[in-house]
């Protein structure tokens, strides 16, 4: 039994392993078709942040971080799901049921006529993140034994590398096209790329058995939902309203309900066992915050750099969205290079240390933008800054996982880290954007305009998540304490069994 309480069934080698192949234009063709898919959900959250600003002028909101927190709250919730339907069905089969909810998603968008529709179909672009432990495993499961390592390299350094252009081609879209001109990008590219994945690529052969815990899917979406709710519109309805307690108290109750059930579930989504483990925790909850820093961080850029500074808010360059690429992408570049320098590091030096340096990069770089955000070049490097802090971040935690948890819980507490990855920078931005709305200075053709105090506190709410994460990062214990403390959970886990569902292979 695996970590999950899973039993493998049929646990075979597909054809590409048995007929000792290599490299083939089949191979390469399916290799390349699922890297784009994974492409596609890397700068998914990127080219919606930098449409924001238009978006919330078209539809007269102030609520657009739900578009990025739509997208993050049902890929975490459904993930778990995901993972187990693919290990009983086929990996290949729900892929491509991903792919084609989240082309649904990207035509919903696309074709929104109202900010709520728009929402709707965000949430379901969000299936693209199941897609990366999908394409992960079936690359395990299917690709000649020689290929295996290579391919899923190039799809982890591709997820990386393809953020430096792509603020460049949303700010071409945006500016020529309009801010619809990115979901009809995802939706074509979908639709292109689903065919190409059915032809090239085999079914898995592996197949588990394990239970669906769609209780507490549904209890711990709703809750989560109810509770951003709250947060979200309590600045606009009233703290003390009806609608604002009702939406906080029934999303309070929800999560209750979730746990309850948790602890009854033999197969839980989230085996709270886990949850309460202080070098599991942790470990997610460090994780979760490099994502919630940077999410807020890269919200609230944008609604800065593009507000004209002949508005006199003390802040604004004016720039369009292509302009705002040269903000961009540096910290993008800087990225990837934490990631690097963590590959050059790691052997020598301790992940928990890493990851302390890479959240405290992160909140001094936000720290000094709330700071000073009146010069283009002290922003770039303000910015590159927190990039460089958020690749070491990225890079640190799976090294974290190896060092810190034992190998019998590092598929389940990978899973853990991943919903932590996911849910984190979808509650932070309704956090921030909740903050922001109480410090509109002006609202110009439908569109919010904050004050220069309202922007500094968004880079300090980035600053203080990350300084959040070095604490927790800090207090992580060292590997033997560690081993120590989840030694009995190990044991109850299945102690060596190395099997591992498609849905704990999030890292």
């Amino acid at each position: 039994m695996n970590s999950f309480g899973s039993t493998p069934d049929i646990e075979t080698r597909g054809p590409a392993e048995d007929s000792g192949a290599g490299w083939s234009p089949k191979v390469i063709l399916s290799l390349f078709s699922m890297a784009l898919v994974l492409e596609l959900l890397s700068i998914s959250y990127l080219l919606i942040s930098v449409a924001l600003p238009q978006i919330s002028a078209n539809f007269h909101t102030t609520q657009s971080a739900w578009l990025l927190t739509s997208f993050l709250l049902l890929g975490a919730v459904t993930s778990p799901l995901i993972g187990r339907l693919a290990d009983t069905h086929g990996k290949r089969k729900l892929l491509l049921w991903c792919i084609g909810l989240a082309a649904v998603g990207s035509l919903l968008s696309a074709l929104a006529s109202s900010f709520a529709i728009l929402v709707v179909g965000r949430a379901l672009t969000g299936m693209l993140s199941p897609t990366v432990f999908l394409v992960y495993t079936l690359i395990r499961d299917v690709f000649p034994p020689r290929t295996v390592a290579m391919s899923v390299s190039v799809s982890i350094s591709g997820m990386g590398l393809v953020a430096i252009p792509a603020p460049f081609l949303a700010g071409w879209l945006i500016d020529n096209f309009g801010f619809r001109s990115l979901f009809w990008f995802t939706l074509i590219c979908l639709v292109v790329l689903a065919p190409v994945i059915m032809l090239t690529t085999d079914e898995s052969p592996v197949r588990l058995s394990s239970r669906l815990d769609w209780v507490g899917a549904v209890l711990l979406g709703l809750g989560l939902a109810g509770v951003l709710m709250a947060v979200s519109f309590g600045p606009d309805w009233g703290w003390t309203d009806a609608s604002t307690v009702a939406y906080l108290v029934g999303g309070l109750v929800l999560m209750g309900a979730w746990l309850v059930s948790a602890r009854r579930v033999k197969q839980p989504l989230i085996d709270t066992r886990l949850l309460m483990n202080r070098p599991v925790a942790l470990t997610a909850l460090a994780s979760g915050l490099v994502y919630g820093a940077i999410a807020v961080f890269t919200i609230v850029l944008p609604f800065m750099a593009m507000s004209p500074s002949e508005l006199g808010l003390g802040y604004g360059f004016g720039v369009d969205a292509e302009g705002f690429a040269y903000l961009q992408a540096p910290l993008a570049a800087a990225t990837v290079l934490g990631g690097v320098v963590v590959g050059r590091l790691v052997k020598r030096v301790d992940p928990r240390v890493l990851m302390v340096v890479g959240l405290g990069l992160m909140a001094v770089g936000a720290a000094v933008t709330a700071l000073s955000h009146g010069n283009e070049g002290m922003v770039i490097v303000f910015g590159a800054i927190v990039g460089l802090g958020t690749g070491i971040g990225y890079a640190s935690t799976p090294n974290l996982l190896l060092t810190v948890v034992p190998q019998s819980l590092q598929a389940t507490t990978g899973a853990l880290a991943s919903v932590s990855q996911n849910v984190l920078p979808a509650v932070m931005p309704v956090i921030a954007f909740a903050v922001l709305n109480s410090h509109i200075a002006t609202v110009l053709q439908g569109q919010a305009f904050y004050s220069d105090t309202g922007i500094s506190i968004g880079y300090l709410i980035a600053a203080g998540t990350a300084v959040v994460g070095v604490v927790a990062a800090l207090a992580l214990p060292r590997k033997t304490e560690a081993s120590a403390e989840l030694q009995e959970l190990a044991a109850e886990s299945g102690g060596s069994d190395t099997s591992t569902p498609a849905a704990a292979l999030l890292l």
